[in-house]
């Protein structure tokens, strides 16, 4: 065998063994539209996955007629999150909450967090750095 071809094998074997799934990350401009902001008042926190590469608020929203939508929220990572101040135990379920943000682009029920308002008067940002979306309110 040449070495060409051992280093081919070598390589594609190398390949084979740490093939694994892995989510794309992507960037705001890809998923959300900055023209399209939505804010939601009363909105009840259902729970909190702090996952990467973005953590996730799932909160219930008051619509016209007694009916709630339900919402999928995503923040930053984990990491930055818990750098600004916010922690799993900040946001419980059944916390009633203000957060405004930018809607999917598919239409679906989904927004990318910008800003979120705690029980308590606090204000967080969720947004993430560097990923195209609008910058932090100064």
């Amino acid at each position: 065998m040449t070495n060409t071809a051992l280093g081919a094998a070598v390589a594609a074997g190398l390949l084979v063994c740490s093939a694994r799934p892995v989510a794309a990350h992507h960037s705001f401009a890809a998923e959300f539209d900055a023209n399209k902001p939505v804010k939601f008042e009363r909105a009840v926190v259902k729970k909190m996955e702090w996952v990467n590469p973005h953590v996730w608020i799932h909160i219930e929203v008051p619509v016209a007629g007694g009916k709630v939508e339900q919402w999928a929220i995503e923040a930053g990572t984990p990491n930055v999150l818990f750098r600004r101040g916010f922690t799993k135990e900040a946001l419980l379920p059944g916390a009633v909450i203000v957060v405004d943000g930018y809607r999917a682009k598919d239409g679906s029920r989904r927004a990318n967090g910008r800003d979120l308002t705690l029980p308590d008067g606090r204000t967080l940002f969720l947004g993430s750095s560097g990923t195209g979306a609008p910058v932090e309110r100064p």
